[in-house]
């Protein structure tokens, strides 16, 4: 069964996928409200699943008339997207940003989820099994190993 988290995230996905501008405003009581939580649990839900990482812009403005706007950020072409990730791995990776990367590259269908769970099993804290932060250093250089590998693949 999906938790409250997940039935949220489904559902502005799916309202931002449905727009012509790829992008949602909410209020979050409004959606409080709708799916009977408390305003906070949107708050977390934005905060985790829609990231820089996982290929979302977050704005807000605050006050009586405030919103959050969600922007889905897409690259041009699969090689633009992993070069941008690229980029955003040469200060370290760690597990969670790892993590949302993976999910983004299963969204913008870079990746198979078979591959995805893959990466995901050979990136994981327990198999680098190193201190911090050469675990996110390490994590990191192989990541671009493997995205350049795909990046090469989407080119030919």
């Amino acid at each position: 069964m999906r938790n409250i988290s997940d039935i949220i995230e489904g559902y502005l996905k799916k309202v931002i996928e449905l727009d012509d501008k790829g992008h949602v405003e909410i209020k979050r009581s409004e959606i409080a409200e709708q799916f009977q939580c408390v305003p906070s649990q949107i708050n977390y839900v934005i905060n985790t699943r829609f990231t820089a990482d996982r290929g979302y812009l977050v704005e807000s403005k605050r006050g009586g008339g405030g919103y959050i706007r969600i922007v889905r950020v897409r690259s041009h072409t699969k090689a633009d997207l992993i070069e941008l990730i690229l980029v955003s791995l040469e200060r370290g990776a760690s597990q969670t940003m790892m993590e949302d990367i993976v999910f983004r590259l299963i969204d913008e269908e870079v990746l198979t989820k078979r591959e995805a769970k893959m990466m995901l099993a050979a990136l994981d804290r327990t198999t680098l099994n190193t201190p911090l932060p050469q675990r996110d250093d390490l994590r990191s250089r192989i990541l671009r190993a493997m995205l350049l590998t795909f990046k090469y693949e989407q080119l030919k």
